[in-house]
């Protein structure tokens, strides 16, 4: 019987190609070295090729493992966590790339849950496709819907004074208020005339708010308004002209006191019903009213977190690329950390802007890429072939992480049968 199992097991091995050495008359010895005691009782070693051990010990796998990081996924090759905490990177700045159904969204909304469980630090959310509700109403969070006919409105005047950087906030928030102006005139460029009167009446119109010492009503636009009138040169009665339909106009939902909870911690502005007159515009005040509450929290000591998804959108006006290019430049001072998403990285990187940006990232996450996309990525961040496969027609949830210098491939497989995922997910039908 002992031959007949012993031939049987030798045939099995020979198949897979092991090789089994029998033991005569030491099979008690076999049987105490195997047994997990830590005794070698049968006096043999096995030699291992360089490949073989290569499977126990993966000496040229990356690791990221950084303490007190939030969880982005397992690594492929080494199966171990990925921990990262983009506070000890260069910069905290991030993208997160790949096709439609690739999983962005669920990815952004698993590190916005990471970040709010697990830290005090706030987070912003730019939600052009109303996929983020669920889950900041589930986590407590403050959802402003912003369109010609909401209720909520956000005061386009609004300003701290923190705003300026150290330096007078006025003089910003009078560069600020001349961008909005060129954006409502048109888009035509403003001659010096019209402002240096932008200018004066901005410093007027703030006047009494800076005497209280930043205590009180803020003004708002309809004051900017009234303050141009009150000029004598037929420039300010043309800008006060241009303006009126987003003062007393129909499109004034920014000239209004802003009238929602900008102080929770976990914010979604959702853009989707923002109509196309009013986008160009409604961009520059939600981005000016994020640099307001990270210049506040900076002085508070707080990090902030800010999501854009579709980012491609705001590439598309002048205004609001170059506003997010100097936000990329110089949040890490504020202790904020900015990421862009989008699945259009082509449309993306025809952006200088863009693409500076995008270099410029210490922490991109790439999911399924589409085939042109996955070239263009290739050139700019340096994947090697290999690389490409892990972003080449893969699932969902799979692809290569940048984090800093160390480029790995990761899946982030979540239970399904969760609350969480139901208000993560974007599937249709599975969400809750």
């Amino acid at each position: 019987q002992l031959d007949n199992d012993t031939e049987a097991l030798l045939t099995t091995a020979r198949k897979h190609l092991c090789q089994f050495g029998v033991l005569k008359f030491q099979q008690v010895d076999g049987l105490n070295t195997v047994m997990p005691f830590g005794v070698r009782k049968i006096d043999t070693f096995r030699t291992l090729t360089t490949e073989s051990l290569a499977v126990f010990i993966p000496f040229r796998v990356q690791d990221i493992f950084h303490e007190n990081g939030i969880y982005y996924g397992q690594n492929v090759i080494s199966k171990n966590m990925i921990i990262a905490d983009r506070k000890q990177l260069l910069n905290g700045n991030s993208f997160i790339l790949g096709v439609s159904g690739g999983g962005k969204s669920f990815a952004a909304k698993g590190e916005i849950e990471n970040v709010i469980l697990s830290s005090d630090s706030d987070v912003i959310i730019i939600d052009p496709e109303r996929e983020y509700s669920q889950l900041v109403r589930a986590l407590g969070g403050e959802v402003i819907h912003i369109s010609a006919t909401s209720q909520n409105h956000i005061n386009a005047m609004d300003m701290t004074k923190e705003y300026g950087d150290g330096a007078n906030p006025v003089i910003l928030k009078s560069e600020f208020i001349m961008s909005l102006c060129e954006q409502l005139i048109g888009g035509s460029n403003l001659g010096a005339k019209q402002k240096s009167i932008i200018d004066r009446c901005t410093a007027s119109v703030y006047r009494t708010y800076q005497q209280n010492n930043y205590q009180g009503e803020v003004p708002t636009l309809q004051d900017f308004r009234a303050e141009l009138l009150k000029q004598d040169e037929p420039e300010a009665k043309e800008i006060a002209l241009a303006i009126e339909l987003f003062t007393s106009g129909s499109l004034n939902t920014f000239a209004k006191h802003t009238n929602v909870d900008t102080n929770n911690r976990l914010i979604c502005y959702d853009i989707l019903d923002l109509g196309k007159q009013l986008m160009p515009i409604g961009m520059l005040v939600v981005l000016d009213s994020i640099l307001n509450r990270i210049t506040q929290n900076r002085a508070k000591g707080r990090n902030t977190f800010i999501f854009i998804d579709e980012i491609y959108l705001l590439f598309q006006h002048e205004y609001s690329a170059n506003f997010l290019f100097t936000l990329w430049k110089r949040v890490r001072k504020y202790g904020a950390y900015a990421t862009g998403i989008t699945q259009n990285v082509d449309d993306l990187l025809q952006s200088h802007t863009a693409r500076t940006m995008l270099a410029n990232s210490e922490f991109i996450i790439m999911l399924n890429q589409a085939s042109t996309d996955r070239l263009e990525l290739a050139k700019l961040l340096n994947i090697s072939d290999l690389q490409m496969s892990y972003i080449t027609n893969v699932e969902a949830g799979h692809g290569l992480i940048k984090v800093g210098s160390s480029l790995v491939p990761f899946a982030n497989k979540f239970p399904k049968n969760t609350k969480l995922y139901k208000l993560m997910t974007t599937k249709p039908g599975e969400s809750a």
